[in-house]
């Protein structure tokens, strides 16, 4: 049995309601998606670097893709100056952006194990660049996982500068990257 054609008719925003369904949709695939890419200190690591930060929630500006009534893929974009983290990170920054003069950030990108490999994180990605885009930004920004380079690569984003969030001694390797809207 093939799997049904999805589309950006299928992307909704996410309420309050599907947090929970979020988190444990995040918690899977950091550890079914991450341990490709990373040594097992760096994937443990990665929980308190990653995460649902609530406020894209609250904002409205993050989105969810169920299967079959299963949280199978999450993502969003903000306009407020965090580039990546959850409600349980450090040095998150909730001013906002400028859009004539700074990128939109794409946050939490998150596709379940189970899910993979049927375009809902191109689906997701594109519901935040086009809602971005309509908010009047000109670029997006993203702090990128290991895992989540070759897509936001296929998708024309660009490598800016890697960088590591450091957790204890172990450091998460993270690239910056941004495409033009």
């Amino acid at each position: 049995m093939t799997a049904p054609k999805l589309s950006l008719a299928d992307v909704r925003l996410a309420t309050e309601a599907d947090i929970p369904a979020v988190r444990a949709l995040m918690d899977a695939a950091i550890a079914g998606l991450l341990p490709a890419f990373l040594p097992p200190d760096a994937v443990a690591a990665s929980y308190a670097v990653m995460g649902l930060d609530t406020q894209l929630i609250a904002d409205r500006t993050y989105f969810l893709i169920e299967i079959g009534g299963v949280a199978a893929a999450c993502g969003g974009w903000s306009h407020r100056a965090t580039l990546f983290g959850g409600d349980h990170s450090a040095g998150r920054d909730a001013a906002l952006l400028d859009p004539a003069t700074e990128p939109a950030r794409v946050r939490a990108m998150y596709t379940h194990p189970d899910f993979t490999r049927r375009g809902l994180g191109r689906l997701i990605l594109a519901a935040c660049e086009d809602a971005a885009r309509t908010a009047g930004f000109r670029r997006a920004q993203m702090a990128a996982t290991m895992a989540g380079v070759p897509l936001y690569e296929a998708c024309g984003y660009r490598a800016d500068e890697p960088f590591a969030s450091v957790v204890g001694e172990v450091a998460v390797p993270l690239l910056r990257m941004s495409k033009a809207l």
